[in-house]
C-alpha cells in the first residue's frame, strides 16, 4: 500500500489542525509553515477536505480552517480513501472476491491479499486523527523556526530524486 504525497500532506495538515483544535481557525500560510507544505498545493487539498465536509472555512481576520468534527471522529481510512481512493494496491474487497471465486488456481493468492487489505483497512478505520496526537512527537521531531528553512530547501533538492509517494514497505518492495 502507498500513499501518495498529496494524502501524505493532508494527513500532516490535518494533525497540525487536531494539534491546534482548541484554537480556533488556523490559517493556510501558518499551517504550510508550520509543517513545511507548500501553500498553494495546501489550498487545493484543504478545499477538496472541505467539500468532503472534514474541514471547514472561516472567514474574516481570524479566519482559516478548522476541523469540522472532533479529531476522535476522523478516521484515517476516511481521509486515505478521499485522497488517495482504495486502502490496498490489490483493488478493493469487492473486487478480490470476484478473482477468488473466479480464478480457482489463484484464490489462494487473492485470499492472501484479502486479508492484507482487511488488516491494512481495519487498523486505518480503527485509528483517528486523536489516536495520532495521543502517540505523541518522536524526540526531536518538530524542528526550531530557524532550522526550517534549511529542512525546506533540502527538501525540494530532493524532490527531484524521490519516488512522488510514500512506500508502505520500506525495504525490498515487490522483491520479497
Amino acid at each position: 500500500m502507498k500513499v501518495s504525497q498529496k494524502g501524505l500532506y493532508a494527513l500532516q495538515a490535518l494533525m497540525m489542525l487536531t494539534r491546534r483544535y482548541n484554537q480556533g481557525a488556523i490559517r493556510i500560510r501558518d499551517i504550510a509553515y508550520e509543517e513545511n507544505l507548500p501553500e498553494k498545493f495546501l489550498e487545493l487539498i484543504l478545499l477538496e477536505l472541505k467539500n468532503a465536509r472534514i474541514v471547514e472555512s472561516v472567514r474574516g481576520a481570524k479566519g482559516g480552517y478548522r476541523l469540522r468534527r472532533a479529531p476522535s471522529e476522523i478516521r484515517l481510512s476516511e481521509i486515505i480513501r478521499l485522497i488517495d481512493g482504495p486502502l490496498a494496491p490489490f483493488g478493493d474487497a469487492d473486487q478480490l472476491r470476484v478473482l477468488i471465486d473466479r480464478d480457482a488456481h489463484h484464490s489462494a493468492l487473492y485470499k492472501v491479499f484479502l486479508e492484507v487489505r482487511d488488516a491494512a483497512a481495519r487498523i486505518l478505520e480503527n485509528t483517528t486523527l486523536a489516536d495520532l496526537i495521543s502517540r505523541g512527537p518522536a524526540a526531536g521531531s518538530h524542528p526550531k523556526a530557524s532550522e526550517r528553512q534549511t529542512i525546506g530547501r533540502k527538501a525540494s533538492r530532493k524532490k527531484k530524486t524521490e519516488a512522488k509517494v510514500l512506500p508502505m514497505l520500506a525495504v525490498g518492495e515487490g522483491h520479497d
